[in-house]
Formats: structure tokens, sequence, C-alpha cells
């Protein structure tokens, strides 16, 4: 095969992922900001915001799949022509989303009891209660706004995502600033004000998608809130049962790395806290690969609407050279630069910054090995859902996650006394075999042609 062949994929894929990866690193140093200025304020404020935002992911995931799920079917809509199901899906998507931020509320209210059970600390189960209690009314909000991005970036209107995400960042840090020390006459309210720094950001963010949403003059014949209050039940059935796998193999996975989470609290608030930088350094890397599944899960939803077997099997290759690529330089920058990346997060005046910078040095070995496994698996599910394909993963993304990396995890650290790294050697095998059994599905579905309806020709 000809490079020739692949050079309109590769374009195609970058000019559609680079500005979601933009977005998607952008929306993570907005966490990042708050991990890093809470690290400023206190060691055990850090443990509680690394815990408590695991939590709130979850939670929150499980109703990202409405608005993840619809993209495909949003790009695969724009590949026919067809505004009506675009408004249908996107409206039904919103009203999904609404519900499923209400329903969270109380399980985030009365979570400090429920970490007390699993083990953590009283302080930490405390401040993480205080912070769940306010960043929980952002739920809706981030929610919206996922619903809206892929209403957007379905369009190849990316670069508007990105720049309207950015705009986010310096409102975060300036409401950290000032709720998070107590600076410009306001109180100090630690991880409080953290977290109501997230949901000020939040709206401010939603505020700026949706008004750009409306006025952009190709999205005006699509009346999309035009009669918002107009129930489809169709396509909020068809909505549900598209969405809500896409939520729990979310779910399943940001589940097992919440499991690890919880697991690393029994050897205490320092190994969480290091455990926390090097997940969150790891999670920076990700955010490339997730933009460019986004543009895989839109580039296979296009070929899908066209139907065209050659263009879907291309376009995937072409997704997972990049995404191969990038995560052999991810992992060699994690093994060679592992100490600049960590002392990024903790003060040195702090006596504990020392040993958690030890801890996390040591996790950011696994870490690079797990990024070429994490970065196909991802490229298989944005594959996938491309042809809305999402029952299927759920279950392979239970069995990997739940079944064999979870409890390998645990098996590993524990009983046979590896410890912190010995989590981190679960979460390499959960990622490998969802990687394989991903990718496995979405050729084999291409060579027998259930996603075009032509069979990939030799």
């Amino acid at each position: 095969m000809s490079f020739a062949r692949y050079r309109p994929h590769i374009a195609a894929t970058m000019a559609l992922g680079l500005p979601l990866v933009g977005a998607h690193l952008a929306r993570m140093a907005i966490g990042i900001s708050d991990t890093v200025m809470i690290g400023w304020y206190s060691v055990d404020a850090l443990a509680a915001l690394v815990l408590a935002t695991s939590i709130l992911l979850i939670l929150m995931m499980l109703g990202a799949g409405y608005g993840i799920g619809i993209m495909g079917l949003l790009a695969t809509a724009h590949a026919r022509d067809d505004t009506t199901e675009i408004r249908r899906v996107t409206r039904m998507a919103l009203w999904l989303s609404l519900v499923h931020g209400v329903l969270m509320m109380p399980v985030l209210w009365y979570s400090g009891p429920l970490m007390l059970a699993l083990g953590q600390a009283e302080i930490v189960a405390q401040l993480s209660q205080d912070y769940l209690r306010i960043a929980g009314w952002g739920i809706v909000l981030t929610l919206w706004a996922m619903v809206l991005n892929s209403y957007l970036a379905s369009m190849e209107r990316t670069q508007v995502v990105l720049w309207l995400t950015l705009a986010g960042l310096p409102v975060n840090v300036a409401f950290n600033w000032v709720f998070i020390f107590g600076n410009l006459g306001a109180p100090e309210l630690g991880v409080r004000g953290a977290a109501i720094a997230s949901v000020g950001t939040q709206a401010v963010t939603l505020a700026a998608i949706l008004a750009y949403a409306l006025w952009l003059p190709m999205t005006r014949p699509i009346a999309l809130m035009q009669r918002f209050w107009r129930a489809d039940w169709p396509a909020l059935r068809a909505v549900f049962l598209l969405g809500l796998p896409v939520g729990l193999t979310l779910v399943a996975e940001i589940g097992m790395f919440v499991g690890s989470n919880v697991m690393m609290g029994w050897f205490g608030t320092q190994p969480l806290a290091a455990h926390g930088i090097a997940l969150q350094l790891s999670s920076i890397s990700f955010m490339f690969q997730l933009g460019i599944a986004n543009a895989a899960t839109i580039r296979t939803g296009q070929a899908a609407g066209r139907g065209d077997a050659v263009m879907m099997r291309d376009a995937a290759v072409t997704v997972l050279w990049i995404a191969a690529g990038f995560g052999a330089l991810t992992s060699l920058a994690f093994i060679i630069l592992p100490e600049p990346m960590v002392g990024l997060y903790l003060d040195p005046a702090n006596p504990q910054s020392e040993a958690i910078l030890s801890l996390a040095v040591g996790l950011m070995f696994w870490a690079a090995l797990f990024q070429l496994a994490d970065a196909l698996q991802v490229q298989g599910l944005g594959l996938l859902r491309g042809v809305q394909d999402t029952r299927g993963p759920m279950w392979l993304a239970g069995i990997s996650y739940w079944v064999i990396g979870l409890p390998a995890g645990y098996l590993l650290a524990f009983p046979l006394g590896m410890g912190p790294t010995g989590l981190w050697a679960g979460l390499l095998i959960g990622l490998t075999v969802a990687a394989v059994l991903m990718l496995r599905r979405f050729w084999a579905g291409v060579e027998r042609g259930d996603w075009t309806g032509a069979a990939q020709p030799g």
C-alpha cells in the first residue's frame, strides 16, 4: 500500500482530531489547575481531591454516553443531510443528560459514609464529601457541553470547541485563586473553593458553547432549541439504547481506575497522592488519544453513512498508526523525564513531598508501559462508536477491566506483595485485553461488511 493512499485520511483525521485533542487537553488543564493549586494548599486536601474527582468522574461518565454516543450517529446523519434526525437526536441527548445529573445528586450528597465504608481516612472522606456536595451541581453543565461538543464536532466545527474550552482555563485558575486561598476578600474554602471554581467555570463554558451552537448560520435550520420541551419518545429511546452502553463502557474503564484509587488509599495518604499525580500525568497523554478516537468516530460514521467500506478501512488504519506513534513517544517521555513532571505537583517546602515524589516516579514506569495498550483500546472504542456498535463493547469492557484488570491488580498488589506497583500492573493487563478484544471486533465487522453493507475487498 502506498503512502499516497493514506495521505488524505491523515489530513482529515488530524484536521478533525487535533482541535479535539486541544479541547480535551484544555479540559484536562482545568482539572490539573485544581490539583496543583490544592496540592499547594495541603496534602490531605490533595488526597481528598484525588478521591472525590474519581467518584465524580465515574458518575458523570455514566451519563456521558448520551453526548459521546451520538457523535457517530450525528456524523452519519450529516453524511445523509438529515437535519431532522440531527435535531431529534441532539435534543433527546440533552434531555437524558439533564435527568442523569439530577439523579446523581443524592449519591454525591451522602458520599462521606460511602468513602468511610471503603476504608478511607476520616479526614479524606469528609473533605471529599465537602467537595462533591458542591461540584455535583456541575454534572448537568458538563454533560450538556459534551452533547453540544458532539453536535458541533459532527459538523467539523472542532476548532470552535477548542477555543471555547481553552477560554475556561484562565477563568478556573482565577476562581481557584480567589476561593481556595481566600483572596480578594473571599473566605478561604480549600477543597470547597475548588468545587465552586469548577462549577463556575462549567457554567461560563456551557453558556458560550450554547450561544455559538444557536448563532452558527449552518445550524439555524436545525432549530435545536425550538419547542425544546416537547418529548420525542422514539428518539429518546434510540439515544438511551445507544448511549447507556457507552456510559457503562466508560464506567467500566474509569471504574477500574477508581477501584485502583480506593485500593491505593489502603496504603495511606502519601501513596494515594503519588498515585493521583502519576495517573493524571498519564491522563494528559491520553487526551491526545481521546481526541483522535473522537475523529475516528466521526470518520467511520461518515463512511457508514456513505456505505463506503474502503474509506472505513483506510480511515481506521490511519487512526491506529497515528495513535501507536504518539503512544511510543509518550512512553519514552515518561521513562526519561519522570522527576520534573511529578515535581510540578508538589511544594518543595512540604516535608512529605520527597516521599511522594519517590513513589510517583516509580509508578511512572508502569504508566509508560501501558501507553500503547491504552491508545489502542480507546481507538477501538472510537471506531466501534462510529458505526453505532455500543452494546458488544460494553460487555468486552466489563470483562477486560472488572473481571481481569482490577482483580489482577488486587492479586498482584496484596496477596503477591507487589504493593502499589502491583495495582498498576493490573491496569496494564486490563487495558491490553481490552485493546485486543475491541480491535478484533471492529476488524471482523469490516471484513464481513457489517458496518457499511459491503464486505472489504481483498
